[in-house]
């Protein structure tokens, strides 16, 4: 009975919002606009985000202030789920000039700047959100948020749960608590945080971020009785080994369940370690479910199998029960070069340091201090962060991609740019996903990284829409080896920061 009377519900608005947009040239009145978010709210509920989103904006023109305000919030939160991010920081920005002290606008706010990428803005939404009401549930979740992509996971948890027990039914904060369980390694209560934030969806949400969630928990669930990412020895050891560089790669010679070495790619442009699906095979690796990843390329999102290794082991450092990625099913566009094995420290907790000139690699949980020319805060949301400027006005996020070669920068950011030479020059350009075929050259942008500019320079432009929308937030863009490999660099995880030595 419940399904007959929302489908006749929706099948009104639809007629109304018919009749609405026979006269859509004019002013939308009152009445109007009252119509447009009973149905935009019909539509949201009903997981129709993008018609949602229509109506939230028809309902926003309305001339009474406070209907287009309720309109304007709705819009937000619609954007985010839809990961049309620019529409929904333009809406928050206009709703925060409206209502600067209002609390809820302030958090609004704040994960609308969060998920544009700029996550020092968003901290201070929320703080001045505490501020004026400490205890507040969604500020709460961004601190939270904020201090996990600082590995600060304790203090982290601490604002989760704090948040969680005033908002119970909040599953952003259950999907939170998960995320720190999982860094924290304890996989039983991530699992049980990822179960509760699936039940709290609609029975007919079959979004990305929910298949995800489903998939994450069948992979946790198999490391029952198993101490996850597990290292050997003294936790404290540095482990130090050579590698070669080859076309720009740092390769590594790895043993992976006890097989004969085999050569890895340090790739921190990946969350996890990778294997394709031949040496899955040739090593045993047993696929537990399936997960979705995405990277640059035509492709976009893509499907892979997750599985577990028993062991991996990378000079004297030993780990044991390592999540791990398999590349299955393969692309099947063709691609110049075979798509390689590869590894992170940072996956496994750990930090590093690479000597380019003497290409050597040392890792460990906390690495001896060391002068530096640069040094940068790194955030961790997923993958490795840090923050740039570009032209002077523009700050963005950028990911430190050992695997990757260039400096690029975002299709979504580069349309906001004003350059010295503003024509494209097309490129040819491959990644974990595939062919780019909308890449190009920008040249006349000036960069900088605090005190490290490169001014007037050229960047790589990449369509990363979908890696943006899996992860949350727009990439602002990736630095690969022409940034990283005139230095000696440390990826301090303890720390939370990237520092640069020159040679």
């Amino acid at each position: 009975m419940r399904r007959i009377l929302r489908s006749s519900a929706l099948a009104a608005a639809f007629a109304v919002s018919a009749v609405l947009a026979g006269r859509a040239d004019g002013p939308i009145t009152e009445t109007d606009a009252e119509l447009q978010f009973q149905l935009g709210t019909l539509l949201s509920n009903d997981l129709r985000y993008y018609d949602a989103l229509d109506a939230f904006q028809r309902a926003a023109g309305s001339p009474e202030d406070a209907l287009a305000h309720r309109a304007r919030k709705s819009l937000v939160r619609t954007a985010l789920v839809v990961a049309e991010f620019d529409i929904a920081k333009r809406e928050a920005d206009r709703l925060r000039e409206e209502r600067p002290g209002d609390v809820e606008v302030l958090t609004l706010h704040g994960d609308a700047l969060w998920a544009a990428g700029l996550f020092d803005e968003a901290d201070s939404a929320y703080e001045e959100a505490l501020t004026r009401e400490p205890g507040l549930s969604r500020a709460r979740f961004g601190r939270a948020r904020s201090l996990a992509t600082r590995n600060q996971l304790d203090l982290a948890l601490d604002e989760a749960l704090g948040a969680l027990a005033t908002a119970p039914r909040d599953g952003e904060l259950h999907f939170q608590v998960g995320d720190i369980y999982e860094r924290m390694r304890r996989y039983d209560e991530a699992a049980n945080a990822y179960t509760n934030y699936i039940n709290l969806l609609p029975n007919k949400d079959r979004s990305e971020r929910a298949a995800w969630s489903r998939s994450e928990v069948t992979f946790l669930r198999a490391f029952e009785g198993k101490a996850p990412v597990a290292v050997d020895g003294n936790p404290d050891q540095l482990h130090t080994l050579p590698f070669r560089l080859v076309k720009d790669k740092i390769i590594v010679r790895a043993r992976i369940n006890g097989s004969r070495m085999r050569e890895l790619v340090l790739d921190t442009g990946s969350e996890e370690t990778v294997v394709s699906e031949d040496t899955a095979r040739r090593l045993g690796v047993r696929p537990i479910t399936y997960t979705l990843s995405a990277g640059v390329g035509g492709v976009g999102l893509r499907g892979l199998q997750l599985g577990r290794l028993d062991s991996i082991e990378i000079g004297s450092l030993r780990v044991e029960n390592v999540p791990v990625l398999i590349k299955s099913p393969g692309l099947s566009v063709r691609l110049p070069t075979k798509e390689a094995d590869s590894f992170s420290p940072l996956s496994l907790g750990l930090s590093m340091r690479i000597d380019y000139r003497k290409q050597v690699l040392t890792i460990g949980r906390d690495l001896p201090p060391e002068a530096a020319d640069f040094t940068l805060p790194m955030r961790i949301h997923r993958l490795a962060l840090v923050r740039g400027l570009l032209n002077g006005e523009r700050p963005a996020y950028f990911v430190v991609d050992t695997g990757g070669e260039v400096i690029s920068i975002s299709t979504a950011v580069a349309s906001r740019l004003e350059t010295r030479a503003p024509r494209h020059i097309p490129l040819k350009v491959y990644g974990v996903s595939g062919w780019d075929e909308d890449a190009f050259l920008l040249p006349g942008v000036d960069l900088a990284f605090e005190d490290l500019r490169y001014t007037n320079t050229p960047l790589v432009v990449l369509n990363l829409r979908v890696p943006s929308a899996l992860l949350g937030f727009q990439v602002g863009g990736i630095v690969g080896h022409r940034f990283l490999a005139p230095y000696r660099v440390t990826m301090d995880m303890m720390r939370s920061e990237l520092r640069l030595a020159r040679y």
